[in-house]
């Protein structure tokens, strides 16, 4: 059964002086346990896509279903805190906070007690390799793969079923990528998560479990 479906999704750009058609009538099933890659050249949309299914924009036209109930009737502040994280190429770790407080940080919004909050990141930590030793530390003291680890981790603590990431392996070296890799697809074939990358980075996208292929917008494969 789908846990997420988009049924003939559109997204138009309009600005004072042009229209652009960034999504064109996509339709597709995500599923939990199963690891998908989307890929396509730079301006087909990709961005724009997993914009909408994260709940960040609306489609234009055509709605996404999360569990059966479209996004447009969603709380969608709530759905991005509960239901989907998403990780960036970017890492977007607060620069001031520790590793583990960035880990505890989306357990602290939900109103996690601290004492609980604080056990369930280092318990995240630790399922992406950085023990105790990494704890105290911030951001700026860790490498790029380190810091995409933590990324990942606060996305586990977030408790959301569906993983979305946006190019997670772009700043990251060869071995690097292979591990961020290989802890997406260990969540979404041992613990059921669904997980979906956006990426150039044929080594994800050859071992996805399926490839959806954008051109100009529109779904080809």
């Amino acid at each position: 059964m789908s846990i997420l479906q988009t049924n003939n999704v559109h997204y138009v750009y309009q600005s004072k002086y042009q229209k652009v058609h960034a999504v064109k009538g996509i339709d597709f099933c995500f599923e939990k346990g199963r690891f998908y890659a989307i890929v396509g050249k730079s301006g087909c949309g990709k961005s724009t896509f997993l914009s909408m299914l994260a709940g960040l924009d609306l489609p234009t036209d055509g709605e996404i279903l999360y569990n059966g109930k479209s996004t447009a009737q969603l709380n969608r502040d709530e759905y991005r805190l509960r239901d989907i994280s998403l990780i960036c190429q970017s890492f977007n770790l607060f620069p001031l906070l520790t590793v583990e407080e960035n880990v505890m940080y989306p357990m602290l919004l939900r109103k996690v007690k601290p004492d609980e909050a604080k056990a369930a990141a280092q318990q995240k930590l630790a399922e992406v390799g950085l023990e105790e030793t990494y704890l105290k530390r911030l951001p700026a003291m860790l490498s790029g793969g380190e810091q995409q680890r933590v990324a990942i981790a606060r996305a586990l603590a977030s408790d959301a079923r569906i993983i979305l990431a946006d190019e997670p392996t772009g700043n990251l070296d060869t071995e690097n990528s292979e591990l961020v890799f290989s802890l997406l697809q260990r969540l979404a074939h041992e613990e059921g998560y669904c997980v979906i990358v956006v990426t150039h980075d044929l080594s994800i996208s050859n071992k996805a479990d399926q490839v959806l292929r954008l051109k100009d917008g529109a779904l080809i494969e």
